[in-house]
């Protein structure tokens, strides 16, 4: 189905793929790169652009729940975003953990521009890796 709504097809995935929902990015990406339809640049930009913008609502969840979400505080959660704070932020493509880790961010209310710079930085690098790997292996 995503391949037959081109590259926002891509983009949807990603972006579901990096909210709670589980979507296979990674297959998806490979697919597209394999279907030599469109270019490794144009794919790796635009899956990287829906998986921050998955990242960037995870973020928003946490900040607008915050109050509920606080009312059963978890001291571990807390002790994380003290230590780490907006590093972890670069975290946020591993799987199971990289959502609750963005919703924890917009919880605590990290400072976004930081938040949302390691993020990216860290879901681009991941999809840069598929890439160069799939084109030079």
């Amino acid at each position: 189905m995503a391949f037959e709504w081109g590259l926002f097809g891509l983009f949807l995935v990603c972006f579901l793929a990096s909210t709670i929902i589980p979507f296979p990015s990674e297959a998806t990406l490979l697919f597209f790169l394999n279907s030599e339809n469109y270019s490794p640049i144009s794919i790796l930009l635009v899956a990287s652009l829906g998986n921050c913008l998955g990242g960037g609502t995870n973020y928003f969840i946490g900040k607008f729940a915050r109050d509920r979400f606080l009312k059963k505080k978890t001291p571990k959660a807390e002790q994380f975003v003290l230590k780490y704070g907006v590093y972890s932020a670069l975290l946020s493509w591993l799987p199971i953990i990289g959502d609750p880790i963005m919703i924890t961010l917009g919880i605590y209310g990290t400072k976004k521009i930081p938040t949302f710079i390691y993020m990216t930085l860290g879901k681009f690098l991941r999809y840069s890796v598929l890439v160069i790997l799939f084109l030079y292996y």
